[in-house]
């Protein structure tokens, strides 16, 4: 692991204006003053903590925007900040390599991890991309979209269908986004893991698979089916047929 950044991109900031938040949680104290002041000097506002419960209290009055989580032993600690906030970007720092153990990350609600050993650079790469892609930036332009009868408010990130609210993570807002910006359009599991992960997920496309069962539980659950299988290529949005 690098013990140092580079120089520092343009910091990124919340809509008002104010530092991005991150919380780091680890029982090692050296990786916790790394990774902390690695995001303070990227522009960060940054508590941490050295166990899940103090995480989880830290969580509810920090208000954080992103929490770095150890291993997979946070999934817990996961499980109790996602009860209290949908809208919270979660990475894994992970020393497993066996893919059950990181699938077991993400289906538990993480948008993405590291293994270890990794880069300084490469964690916040990873939480810029992470909080960018969701929508906690204040850089992007968002406008409204719709298909059919399931709109998304991508300023206010909420997405209602038949207009009822649907309640989604930071990583399945994402990919409803990427299907909803290309509607009847055929996407491939290879298109869906660079435009929603921004990189090749060690070529799991079950991971795309993962996300899109998720999506249909809450976006189809009980209505006609807007998300469909094309075998053998991917996945495309449509108008339900009424």
């Amino acid at each position: 692991m690098s013990a140092t950044a580079g120089s520092p991109a343009a910091p990124l900031c919340r809509p008002d204006g104010s530092p991005l938040r991150a919380l780091v949680v680890d029982d090692e104290p050296s990786l916790r003053e790394v990774l902390a002041g690695a995001l303070r000097y990227d522009g960060w506002e940054v508590r941490t903590s050295a166990d899940g419960a103090s995480a989880v209290a830290s969580a509810r009055d920090f208000r954080p925007d992103a929490v770095v989580l150890p291993d997979f032993d946070g999934m817990e600690v996961l499980r109790r900040v996602r009860a209290d906030r949908q809208q919270i970007c979660v990475l894994f720092l992970t020393a497993r390599d066996a893919v059950e153990d990181r699938v077991a990350g993400i289906t538990a609600g993480g948008d993405d991890y590291v293994t270890k050993p990794f880069s300084i650079e490469e964690v916040l790469a990873r939480l810029r991309g992470l909080v960018r892609r969701a929508g906690l930036t204040g850089d992007g332009v968002h406008e409204g979209l719709r298909v059919g009868d399931l709109v998304m408010d991508e300023e206010a990130r909420e997405v209602h269908r038949g207009g009822e609210l649907v309640e989604l993570t930071a990583t399945e807002f994402e990919l409803l986004r990427y299907l909803m910006r290309n509607p009847r359009r055929v996407l491939s599991k290879a298109q869906i893991l660079d435009r929603v992960w921004n990189y090749d997920f060690g070529g799991r496309a079950h991971v795309v698979e993962l996300y899109i069962s998720y999506l249909r539980k809450k976006i189809d659950a009980e209505r006609p089916s807007m998300i469909h299988t094309v075998r053998g290529i991917g996945y495309v949005l449509r108008p339900a047929e009424q």
